[in-house]
């Protein structure tokens, strides 16, 4: 598989000599306001610029949408994507708005579904925990598999709970992409995960390889790249926790 990060949780994964584009968040730098009730109302998100043209990030097979917040799923994304793409989304809910943006082939991804021959799993996720779950709302993650690759999984916006830990114990991922970035509200706690719930990840699965992403783009991540490097390294955690640059490519 290769892995291209684009930018916050934007991927163009190729898995099984498929193309999939993951969470497409393709505005111009400073296209959306700050998210309310957050630090940083200075900044305007996207924090940063897209890494790689639009038409090649759009040039996939079909499109992965774990839950519809704009930062996963905006209103660029699907002005540029053919009406005609195949996309899944993480349930029936959330197909029926897709469908509405004029999108003619939405799936639903709960339970278990496949492309080709991959197969494609939802796993579960909490965007955060306690009250703040009521304005957060439903996520879920992703696990992809097929019998010449790694078993990827993507855990989406989540923190590392319950959830994880069951995704982890079912389907034995090989690779793990996690959503970091501490993004946090004025009032609750983190709602993505933290640098101590990424190397908790880790610990819960120490043959995997996890890429931590979904920092340095939103305008309420307050968790930075540098931070999480730093963190790591005194963990001596640096070959088995990746930190990808914006753009770059990984390949396992």
């Amino acid at each position: 598989m290769n892995i291209h990060f684009i930018r916050n949780a934007t991927l163009v994964l190729e898995y099984a000599d498929k193309k999939f584009l993951i969470d497409p968040f393709l505005s111009e730098k400073g296209a959306m306001p700050p998210f309310p009730n957050t630090t940083n109302q200075h900044l305007s998100n996207p924090t940063v610029g897209l890494s790689t043209s639009i038409q090649k990030i759009i040039d996939v097979d079909a499109v992965i949408v774990t839950h519809l917040h704009p930062d996963h799923f905006d209103e660029k994304a699907k002005e540029v994507l053919s009406k005609e793409i195949t996309i899944f989304a993480q349930n029936q809910e959330d197909v029926e708005v897709i469908k509405g943006e004029g999108f003619q082939n939405v799936i639903s991804l709960e339970k278990q579904s496949s492309f080709a021959d991959v197969t494609l799993s939802r796993t579960e996720g909490k965007h955060g925990e306690g009250e703040i779950l009521k304005q957060t709302g439903k996520v879920s993650g992703i696990a992809l598999s097929h019998p010449h690759e790694k078993t990827l999984y993507i855990a989406g916006d989540t923190l590392f709970n319950e959830d994880v830990q069951e995704a982890i114990q079912k389907h034995h991922p090989e690779v793990i992409v996690v959503n970091a970035g501490a993004a946090q509200f004025l009032e609750g706690g983190p709602i993505t995960m933290t640098k101590e719930n990424v190397v908790q990840t880790y610990q819960e699965a120490p043959n995997a390889t996890i890429v931590a992403i979904h920092m340095e783009a939103l305008n309420h991540c307050l968790l930075t790249r540098e931070e999480l490097k730093q963190f790591i390294e005194k963990k001596q955690l640096s070959t088995k926790i990746l930190v990808p640059k914006d753009g770059q490519n990984l390949s396992f």
